[in-house]
């Protein structure tokens, strides 16, 4: 049950809404960063106790997955009341209360906002599936099926088999792109996405600062229903497109990825640009062409402020030249579009794992990714003890809760090892994260890094992101600067940032052994300090470690 909006924060008419660019944002699992009542499950008065921790990072705000009604088959990413709390997490008041805490500290606040589909215990579902007449009728995506009784078309789902469910109600089959209990929204009707912008303006009157949107490449399906053709071979790679899961197989042309998206986006950011400063960020879910997709939803500066993709969310850490393929393809598809860059999620392996868990120098390794990640040009999301150095859960079979990782195991083991509790205090009970019985284990292998170890070893990881943090806000040019490739060995990524009259030069090296390297003659850069590598400068030579890093002004 709703209640009326408390009154949205008093923003000032001379808001910055120009503050997303370049920002950090610190992504929060609710369920697993505090519990507060002992039941296991994190909540948001435990996000609101842990918020001063947040702030002392250095972050500019705070991205919060899914916190409403939901009977959780997906874990809150299957919505039943898009206007309320869902019981688990607290109420409207706790909320409001975290809000308010957020703003406090100087923190934005970004939610989620899952769009593309709703739980089938939405009453918009419940009404839709009485029958082919209703008011709701067409909310959905509804088809006859063939002839035979099959499904309309070959389309699949991302967590297994075909994504069309029979009702036998109505005699026909819904379209659910991800569980059968997440039927799909109908977007070719208007009333839908009406009602739809009409919750989004619920919660920027409660005084969210902005949302990330789900799936946003999801929510136009091909109106003639027509099939998707296999994927070509060229395109079929173990990183991008695991032949392990059968939606890989395929080319999502006309299940996701539509061009009709670009109609919605729009109407979207309309209403987002009626308040003072709220911004977008929005989930390509696509490997393959995600950055030109980021490109197209960024351009132009009325869709979307800024996206990912997950380009740099699977596979081993990225050659330099992979990297910078996928930074040029999203420049070439929007050279004014606004990218936002992360290396992990609540959707996939922590890249501590992918990245540095075979370097018998981990720590270096991630102490460049941080640093790479951080001045690239975009903005930024961290997600929840990454500062740390979290690895990826080992997670017992019997243990999993991911419907995705429970259908595919052993091939591929799901989200929940990237999910697990944020480790706080390594002595405590479940590390400070509860004191019930966690709804995932917490991991063994994260109490040698809780929070209260890093803050007592000299030189961590976590001081290693709150010092870069402090240096990125102190130098515009690396939140907001525009991005220029410098020449440079193969294993080392080289580039300028420039922005109001600050130059700067950036350079890191992706290999275990020495090098250097020579900036053009009239390029002699200023050591600057308080960024924590250890590069060096002679002239306009630049010498690097091993997994290391240069910054330096011009």
């Amino acid at each position: 049950m709703t209640t009326d909006c408390a009154d949205a924060a008093p923003q000032a008419a001379t808001a910055d809404r120009d503050w997303w660019r370049g920002a950090v944002l610190y992504q929060i699992y609710p369920r697993s960063f505090q519990d507060s009542d002992g039941d296991g499950i994190g909540d948001l008065p435990g996000i609101t106790r842990r918020l001063a921790y947040v702030a002392s990072l250095g972050v500019d705000g705070i991205w919060l997955s899914p916190f409403m009604t939901s009977p959780m088959k997906d874990f809150g990413y299957d919505i039943s009341d898009y206007r309320d709390v869902d019981p688990l997490f607290g109420t409207l008041a706790d909320f409001d209360a975290l809000v308010a805490e957020a703003h406090r500290l100087g923190l934005k606040v970004v939610i989620d906002q899952v769009l593309s589909h709703t739980s089938d215990r939405h009453p918009w579902f419940v009404e839709s599936r009485q029958s082919r007449d209703n008011f709701k009728a067409d909310w959905y995506v509804w088809a006859d099926p063939k002839p035979d009784g099959t499904p309309p078309t070959n389309w699949l789902s991302v967590f297994g088999g075909s994504s069309w469910e029979w009702d036998s109600k109505r005699r026909q089959y819904y379209l659910h792109n991800f569980l059968a209990s997440q039927p799909d929204l109908n977007f070719h009707n208007p009333d839908v996405r009406a009602a739809l912008l009409s919750d989004v303006r619920y919660w920027l009157d409660r005084g969210v600062d902005g949302f990330r949107l789900d799936t946003a490449n999801f929510y136009f399906h091909d109106r003639d229903l027509r099939d998707n053709p296999p994927l070509e071979a060229a395109l079929q790679s173990e990183v991008m497109a695991s032949r392990n899961q059968p939606y890989n197989w395929q080319a999502h042309i006309h299940d996701k990825n539509r061009p009709e998206n670009l109609t919605f986006l729009r109407e979207f950011r309309a209403l987002l640009d009626e308040y003072p400063a709220a911004t977008s960020v929005g989930e390509v879910g696509e490997r393959i062409h995600g950055a030109e997709l980021m490109g197209e939803y960024t351009a132009d500066g009325d869709k979307l402020h800024m996206c990912y993709a997950f380009d740099f969310l699977s596979g081993r850490m990225p050659a330099v030249a992979d990297l910078t393929g996928t930074l040029r393809r999203f420049e070439a598809a929007a050279a004014d579009g606004w990218a936002c860059w992360a290396f992990s999620n609540h959707d996939v392996e922590r890249h501590a794992t992918r990245w540095a868990e075979d370097h018998h120098e981990a720590d270096k390794v991630l102490r460049l990714a941080a640093g790479v990640l951080l001045t690239l040009r975009g903005s930024v999301c961290l997600y929840q003890g990454e500062e740390l150095g979290l690895v990826e859960a080992d997670i017992a079979y019997e243990d999993l809760v991911d419907p995705y990782g429970i259908n595919f195991w052993p091939e591929v083991k799901g989200r929940d090892g990237c999910r697990t509790p944020m480790v706080w205090e390594a002595d405590a009970a479940n590390a400070g994260f509860s004191t019930g019985r966690p709804w995932l284990p917490v991991a063994a292998e994260h109490k040698g890094r809780a929070v209260d170890v890093m803050e007592a070893e000299p030189d961590s990881l976590l001081d290693f992101y709150r010092a870069f943090l402090r240096f990125r806000r102190a130098h515009p040019a690396l939140a907001k600067g525009q991005m220029t490739f410098l020449p440079s060995p193969p294993a080392v990524l080289a580039f300028t940032r420039e922005h109001d009259g600050e130059r700067l030069v950036c350079a890191f090296n992706f290999d275990a052994a020495a090098t250097h390297f020579d900036l053009p003659a009239d390029s002699v850069p200023t050591a600057l300090l308080g960024h924590g590598f250890s590069g060096v400068a002679e002239g306009a030579q630049i010498r690097l470690d091993g997994f290391d890093g240069f910054i330096g002004g011009l």
